[in-house]
């Protein structure tokens, strides 16, 4: 039979948010996005060889993005938004390797985000968060 002590130490690379530890970064994040031309806050969680992790706060219309080699993957944490996903990304401009931001996106499909839900964005694939956004905070993992 195994017994795990309680002081005993995770794997290397095991992270763990609690809700707890996760709050802390609310009013910091708050005040960074009304400061934001974009009413954008991020905090970097965790950065892995093959994924990371952010803590996100928007509370105004995003920036469309593509990733060519990572998934993004959102975690509603409360709030709500519109997510335009997919199609042709218009006058985007290279913002670091691999990763486009700004312009447009030219059709797409349009899906409802509200707190609980998860969604997961395919590498290749344009995203934004447009219309009917109510302060959406997203706990975001990129593989």
């Amino acid at each position: 039979m195994l017994v795990a002590a309680a002081q005993e130490a995770a794997p290397p690379g095991f992270e763990q948010w609690t809700a707890a530890s996760l709050k802390r970064f609310d009013q910091k994040m708050h005040d960074d996005a009304a400061q934001d031309p974009h009413h954008f806050a991020v905090e970097q969680l965790a950065d892995f060889p093959s994924d990371s992790f952010l803590r996100v706060r928007r509370e105004a219309h995003g920036q469309v993005e593509w990733h060519e080699t990572q998934a993004d993957v959102f975690f509603v944490q409360s709030g709500s938004a519109t997510l335009l996903v997919g199609d042709t990304m218009l006058n985007a401009e290279t913002v670091g390797p691999h990763e486009k931001r700004n312009g447009s996106i030219q059709g797409g499909v349009r899906r409802k985000l509200s707190a609980g839900d998860v969604v997961r964005i395919p590498p290749r694939t344009t995203s934004d968060l447009v219309g009917g956004l109510a302060r959406i905070r997203l706990l975001c993992g990129q593989n």
